[in-house]
């Protein structure tokens, strides 16, 4: 596994860290999600670069980019330093993929700065939000995890955990790094899980969007899809069975399939509306 090449901008006010996988092909910017700072998607950057130039982002309070109580970790700053991010590298025109709540803060900033995004893809967003059913996945148990990583037990914490269990280089990365997220832009997170409606940034958003579904975990229902399809016919849809939502560390060979096969899509359907 590559870990890339590390760096940080200062952009929207705030630091910004990323890790670079170098290739040749379309630009690639990776959100991640609620305690995942960007190291822990090194092996999708790493086999993302054969074909194309990839980014991956510690979002602000996670990893190594600026944390603490100075900061809003709210979903609109959150959409900006994306913005910000892509600007300030010049990046040009790049394809968003979002996961978890790095989808919502991708789907946020397309709606209302879409200035520098190519398309989107939206790995297991959290559908979540006024007048609908909670985020399956408890506060608690992130929390738990999170506050274990910062007494020094994130490891022991992660084998105990009734989460399914990730590859073993990965599961020490996990350990190592969870200490790095600030507990307050979890809080903030689930706030905005709840509190913010995703579907009507989905209906603001006119650039082209794919969705990536996990199997298990009850993240995305059918009938969730549904709705979406019903804003965006054009959106589209892959499922892959029998992987939860961390599906890029949980099955990691069926998720760069299903990547790999969304990309292609995209930019095969760029290719026929430009002929």
């Amino acid at each position: 596994m590559s870990l890339g090449t590390g760096g940080a901008i200062r952009a929207n006010e705030i630091r910004q860290h990323y890790f670079h996988f170098a290739g040749h092909g379309p630009r690639i910017l990776i959100v991640p999600g609620i305690v995942s700072p960007a190291i822990l998607w090194s092996d999708v950057g790493s086999w993302l670069a054969k074909d194309h130039d990839c980014f991956v982002l510690d979002v602000r309070g996670r990893g190594l980019s600026e944390s603490g109580a100075h900061l809003d970790y709210g979903i609109d700053s959150c959409a900006k330093d994306v913005a910000a991010f892509i600007r300030g590298m010049q990046l040009g025109p790049t394809v968003v993929i979002g996961h978890s709540m790095g989808a919502r803060i991708a789907l946020r900033m397309a709606a209302y700065d879409p200035e520098f995004v190519r398309s989107l893809v939206l790995v297991d967003p959290p559908t979540s939000g006024p007048g609908r059913r909670a985020y399956p996945v408890p506060i608690a148990r992130t929390l738990g995890l999170l506050r274990a990583a910062h007494r020094g037990q994130g490891a022991e914490a992660l084998r105990t955990s009734t989460a399914a269990p990730w590859p073993e280089n990965l599961q020490r990365l996990r350990a190592e790094w969870l200490s790095t997220c600030d507990e307050r832009a979890v809080y903030a997170a689930y706030e905005d899980f709840h509190s913010q409606d995703m579907f009507a940034d989905l209906a603001k958003t006119r650039l082209p969007v794919s969705l990536i579904c996990a199997g298990e975990g009850g993240v995305v229902s059918e009938a969730d899809v549904e709705e979406m399809r019903q804003l965006r016919p054009d959106m589209l849809t892959v499922r892959l069975e029998g992987a939860g939502h961390q599906m890029q560390a949980e099955d990691f060979a069926g998720f760069i399939r299903v990547l790999g096969e969304v990309l292609i899509r995209q930019f095969q359907s760029e290719e026929r509306s430009r002929s």
